[in-house]
């Protein structure tokens, strides 16, 4: 009988670790020639370094050719792992920073979409206070969906999360940043458009075919809580936007970022006062803490921020 192929990855040296940055960067682009510029790298060497790569751990990462580019279900796990990995490194050096009394390394930040336009964030106001304090410090900023970020942070590739609350999780620990308001859009080719909607009750918005978010978020819990017709998902808030401004659904999005749609005339509020619902927005962090003094500092830079707009804060 033919013996299996073994990998022959033994102790993680300094090249592997290289070999799994690139790789990491060719899955984030998402191909071998959009990492090209990322990596400042040729396409060639990049294919090089991923076939080593390869070889060292005994199968195929990815398919590449005509199809465009593929992770295998090897390469699926194996990038889960580089980007604990990397975390893991990134902390520990992190954490040689503290003992030394300095801060270093780089922080990994995951925010919900559409959170800056929010006049109740004060997410900018925090990376002020932060930078000024630890200028020697990388911050990363990912707009990522919700559940994404609680994963990150759980399995930390994220430091600390920002993101509506929806479903507490006990493995988190939740500090209250400020809120969030929703309101019940159409577009300007829909019926409801500039029509007199004051008798319009929730038993008749269930007859009218809506676009919401695809995953579990305070959108789709309202839209199931009050039975409405879900006709089209979207991953994003401009989905949801691209959805209405078509004319042939409503959908719940951010005042404020509904708004520029609005000033256009492109866009409309159906009874702003009744069809709405109010959503907390929380930093959400490890409970059990194992981050490094960059991400306590961090949290506490976002309190002091939303703290200084008490009208704000989330109660």
């Amino acid at each position: 009988m033919k013996a299996k192929n073994k990998a022959v990855l033994g102790q993680l040296s300094d090249m592997d670790i290289r070999l799994l940055q690139i790789f990491k960067a060719v899955v984030d682009c998402g191909g071998f020639s959009s990492a090209e510029l990322d990596l400042n790298i040729g396409m060639s060497t990049i294919s090089r370094h991923i076939k080593d790569l390869e070889i060292r751990l005994g199968f195929t990462l990815c398919q590449r050719g005509r199809k465009g580019f593929l992770l295998t279900p090897q390469g699926k796990r194996v990038y889960d792992e580089t980007l604990r990995l990397l975390a893991a490194i990134n902390d520990f050096r992190a954490s040689i920073d503290d003992v030394h009394g300095r801060l270093g390394g780089e922080l990994h930040v995951a925010v919900f979409e559409k959170t800056t336009g929010n006049p109740h964030a004060r997410l900018d106001h925090a990376v002020a206070i932060f930078t000024d304090l630890a200028p020697d410090v990388m911050v990363n900023l990912h707009v990522r969906p919700i559940n994404e970020i609680e994963r990150g942070v759980l399995d930390s590739r994220y430091h600390i999360g920002i993101i509506p609350d929806h479903r507490p999780s006990n493995s988190l620990a939740y500090m209250p940043l400020f809120h969030e308001e929703m309101r019940l859009y159409c577009g300007l080719e829909h019926p409801l458009f500039n029509v007199p909607t004051s008798q319009l009750g929730w038993d008749d918005l269930r007859q009218i075919p809506l676009a919401g978010l695809a995953y579990h978020s305070p959108n789709m819990e309202v839209s199931h809580r009050a039975r409405l017709t879900r006709r089209a998902n979207a991953y994003d808030q401009e989905g949801v936007a691209t959805f209405i401004l078509s004319g042939r659904f409503v959908g719940f999005l951010p005042t404020h970022y509904a708004l520029p749609f609005e000033q256009q005339g492109s866009m409309q509020a159906i009874e702003p006062d009744r069809f709405k619902y109010q959503v907390a927005f929380f930093a959400i962090s490890p409970r059990t803490p194992t981050s490094t003094g960059a991400a306590a500092l961090f949290l506490d830079c976002l309190r002091q921020a939303h703290v200084e707009a008490p009208s704000t804060a989330v109660t």
